[in-house]
């Protein structure tokens, strides 16, 4: 199996204020980006990140050869259950998930 990682050239994940964070996956050619956008599913980020499919936004940006996704926050940026104030420790996640 194929990771995400291993074909990306980069996937990172960050704040989209304070109750979203986004994940962009950083194909870098058009072979990479064609196969992310064929083998990853909405459902599956959403299984991953355990959210609910319909909360999630997907933005393929063809020309940038990005694959982006944005989902709200378990918990609001800063408050005293938030684990990850920056939003950074999702990329590794979804970076690791094998491609079907």
């Amino acid at each position: 199996m194929t990771q995400i990682r291993e074909i990306a050239v980069k996937v990172r994940s960050k704040n989209a204020g304070p109750f979203w964070v986004t994940i962009d996956i950083f194909c870098g050619s058009d072979t990479a980006f064609d196969q992310i956008v064929k083998s990853l599913s909405t459902d599956r980020v959403a299984s991953l990140f355990q959210c609910d499919v319909g909360e999630i936004k997907r933005f393929e940006i063809a020309s940038l050869s990005v694959v982006k996704f944005s989902f709200p926050r378990p918990h609001t940026q800063g408050a005293i259950s938030d684990r990850d104030m920056h939003g950074a420790a999702w990329a590794p996640l979804l970076a690791e998930l094998d491609l079907n």
